[in-house]
């Protein structure tokens, strides 16, 4: 079997919504700028700023090949989809998909400028989507493949970015989660470093708040995005440390590996690493560093299934626990279904990010009672949903 062609085709179809999709945007390394600081919205976020129903578009890979078997990965951003284009496709041409060690080996050498960012984020969704292929070639949910299942059921923790971070509206949301069956959920303060004591205040506030809500036996953990300086951070950890919190995810931009480690070692409160690092050597040198408590790594950015594998066995030697960054749930899930609980805990749903990440799939793979089932088709378990596909057009930079 050989690759013949690697598209990407962006898909164009209308979410419906109403009211205010995105109702608060997160603390960002970028707002100790006042410009910055000052600004309501996401550069992410769709160009409408007013309520829904909102015109989605959404980049997704597709790898055929000669056999007639495509294997599927996405949505991927546009920049993502440029590097695949442009520097991978011609190294993916005429080669056997099964071969996924191979490939990754090949493009991580002739990428050396892409070992972090974006062409590894590109790397990454080619080699999600070489396993997908290989999952629908023989006719198995990706997790077989890897050993599994060693679960069907993964509990969830749901990932409230987007959310109003006002207190009367955290309260009602987590409520909401409850009844859900949600038994753990991750806030992002809003406030930094440029806030001073009033943001340390409203970050005490919220922390309150959901400890409030939820009571003495469920979770919740924040996630500071690199956004804090060490003074800031120190002050958040102690000041909610009374309150339990499960973790304080990236108090720090990613290579300030000594100055979080430092920080780990003074605080009250667990942390949480691995976002936005890349690959084994980068997880490595957060493990060397005993940086972490909790490890963060995303399979779409951090180098695929592939290179999870190997992220898991590092991780496990060390006894920290890999609980994925949610970008991509379907195949997260069929990733975890394959390790053990103590080795990777949990799933990340993020609740509003995931209703559109995986509007297009037919079967998007969804939390209930605050667990997923582990899908059982073929590859990851999803296909793209044509009907709901308004318009369509292969991407090219030719």
């Amino acid at each position: 079997m050989k690759i013949t062609a690697v598209r990407l085709v962006e898909l164009t179809g209308t979410f419906p919504y109403e009211g205010i999709f995105w109702e608060e945007r997160l603390s960002r390394p970028v707002d100790i700028y006042p410009e910055h600081h000052a600004e309501e919205r996401e550069w992410w976020l769709p160009e409408e700023s007013g309520p829904g129903p909102y015109r989605l578009r959404e980049v997704m890979l597709l790898i055929e090949t000669d056999e007639g078997v495509t294997g599927l990965a996405g949505p991927v951003q546009r920049d993502v989809a440029w590097a695949i284009a442009t520097q991978l496709r011609p190294l993916l041409l005429g080669h056997d998909p099964l071969a996924s060690e191979r490939i990754w080996d090949r493009l991580y050498r002739a990428q050396v400028h892409g070992r972090k960012g974006l062409t590894m984020m590109a790397i990454s969704a080619v080699d999600c989507a070489l396993w997908d292929l290989r999952g629908r070639w023989h006719g198995v949910p990706v997790h077989r493949l890897l050993g599994g299942p060693v679960r069907t059921v993964l509990p969830v923790y749901a990932s409230m970015l987007g959310f109003s971070l006002e207190p009367a509206r955290v309260r009602e949301r987590v409520t909401a989660l409850i009844e859900q069956g949600f038994s753990a959920t991750k806030w992002f303060p809003r406030w930094g470093p440029a806030d001073g004591r009033e943001g340390l205040r409203k970050i005490l506030t919220l922390a309150e708040t959901l400890r409030d809500a939820l009571g003495p036996d469920r979770d919740f953990m924040l996630d500071a995005w690199m956004s804090w300086t060490p003074e800031f951070a120190r002050a958040v950890v102690h000041a909610i440390a009374p309150l339990r919190p499960r973790w304080l995810e990236e108090p720090y931009l990613p290579d300030q590996i000594a100055e979080v480690a430092a920080l780990r070692r003074q605080s009250p409160v667990p942390i949480a690493l691995g976002e936005h690092e890349y690959t084994r050597w980068g997880i490595r040198h957060l493990l060397e560093a005993e940086a972490a408590d909790v490890l963060q790594p995303d399979l779409y950015w951090a180098g695929g299934i592939s290179e999870g594998i190997k992220i898991a066995a590092l991780t496990s030697s060390y006894g920290v626990p890999f609980i994925p960054h949610g970008h991509s749930v379907p195949a997260t899930v069929q990733f975890l279904a394959a390790l053990p609980e103590p080795v990777a805990p949990m799933v990340e749903y993020l609740v509003k990010w995931n209703q559109l990440l995986q509007w297009f799939w037919d079967q998007p793979v969804e939390p209930q009672n605050g667990v997923i089932v582990v899908p059982e088709r073929p590859g990851m378990g999803v296909d793209i949903a044509w009907e709901k596909v308004e318009d369509q057009r292969d991407l090219s930079w030719e």
